[in-house]
């Protein structure tokens, strides 16, 4: 396990207490840009990273009809990040344009495409959310599956998913379809919002590709100890492994 696979979460509402973050934890290597900074920032805070020869995370979670969601992915390709989210229930017709689009936009601008992640379920969503709340008539592990399996269907590169997802998609999608896992948690720290969370050596262990940890390393006390804690406990349960 190295640094390389931890992605943490730029969850502030403006620039200066993102680039506050980022020089507090150089260490970080992979950063993720969601809906709040991005409104707030633009594509500056994009090229603030890119300057500084950062990973970046574009979680935008496009969902709309097929033209429009192209069109979002299409721009968003030409900004050179590594990782960009779509929700899965898009449906195939809107996660093919998509597909399609991130190619267009990054051979126009001249950059890289990015890997092209589909939201399989938010991971705030409980099994009784999803039954009472969203009427959807499915085990939630088995909902999870299907929206994985209609993104790589589809031509997607991966799936974000809860940890406790993350080996029933390993194991139904193969070793070459990324799988980004949120909701993870050390023992040591509070779950908040994540309903369907597991530790991070949990996580890893099940078959995910990248966590991202956000407030039990950016609202700790110390965000530089905790990053700390959370990578030598990883490197210590993979050498135990060995």
């Amino acid at each position: 396990m190295t640094n390389h696979q931890i992605i943490v979460p730029l969850d502030v509402s403006d620039l200066d207490s993102a680039i506050a973050l980022v020089d507090k934890l150089p260490q970080v290597t992979f950063w993720k840009v969601g809906l709040e900074l991005f409104t707030s920032t633009g594509p500056t805070i994009l090229e603030i990273l890119k300057s500084r020869q950062k990973r970046i995370f574009l979680d935008l979670k496009f969902h709309d009809i097929p033209n429009t969601v192209a069109g979002a992915c299409r721009a968003a390709a030409a900004y050179g990040v590594d990782l960009l989210t779509i929700h899965s229930t898009n449906g195939i017709d809107a996660l093919k344009a998509a597909t399609e689009a991130v190619q267009v936009g990054a051979e126009k601008a001249g950059t890289k495409p990015p890997k092209l992640i589909a939201i399989t379920l938010l991971t705030s969503i409980s099994t009784r959310q999803l039954a009472f709340e969203l009427k959807i008539p499915i085990e939630l592990p088995e909902f999870a599956l299907q929206m994985a399996l209609l993104a790589q269907e589809s031509g997607l590169d991966g799936a974000v998913c809860s940890p406790q997802e993350v080996g029933q998609l390993r194991e139904s999608c193969g070793n070459d379809f990324l799988l980004v896992c949120p909701g993870v948690r050390p023992t040591w720290a509070e779950k908040g919002d994540q309903k369907r969370s597991l530790t991070p050596s949990q996580a890893i262990k099940a078959g995910a590709d990248y966590l991202v940890i956000g407030r039990p390393i950016t609202a700790a006390a110390d965000p530089v100890l905790a990053w700390q804690k959370i990578t030598e406990e990883l490197n210590e349960n993979r050498s135990q492994e060995k």
